[in-house]
């Protein structure tokens, strides 16, 4: 790829142990402001610029957590301008990903919230969404909250 087709890393998603209690802290010490809840093991926050993603572990996975071998990150994302954008950059990394040692994990599709994405990881295995998202892809280089 010559230029960068996405808009910047503005996308994070966490696993949560207590969704309840992540989701009071990042409204009242970071002011996130909730875009999309679209069931009580998701929440989707938005600064105005950034979008933050935070899961609830499942019960299962919960009790066998051990924070000293257990990574809660779930992925980031890379914010792309539209959907053709995304099926150019998918189309761009498919060939040469896995020479440089990633891989595709997920190919491109529609979500629920209207957002178009794929997933691949990088070398470590560390999960990059390639995103199309309504509410922050519309933004402007250095637009600030709306």
């Amino acid at each position: 790829m010559t230029a960068p087709l996405h808009r910047g890393l503005r996308h994070l998603a966490l696993r949560v142990m207590d969704l309840p209690r992540s989701r009071r802290f990042y409204e009242q010490v970071l002011g996130m402001h909730v875009v999309w809840e679209p069931d009580p093991e998701n929440v989707y926050f938005s600064s105005g610029v950034d979008n933050l993603a935070l899961h609830q572990i499942s019960k299962s996975e919960l009790s066998f957590y051990d924070s000293s071998k257990t990574q809660l990150l779930d992925h980031m994302g890379v914010i792309l301008e539209n959907p053709e954008a995304v099926d150019q950059m998918y189309r761009e990394v498919s060939p040469s990903i896995e020479l440089l040692g990633g891989r595709i994990a997920k190919e491109p599709k529609r979500h629920r919230d209207g957002s178009y994405s794929f997933y691949f990881s990088d070398p470590d295995g560390n999960l990059i969404q390639a995103l199309y998202e309504p509410t922050i892809s519309k933004l402007e280089w250095g637009e600030g909250k709306t």
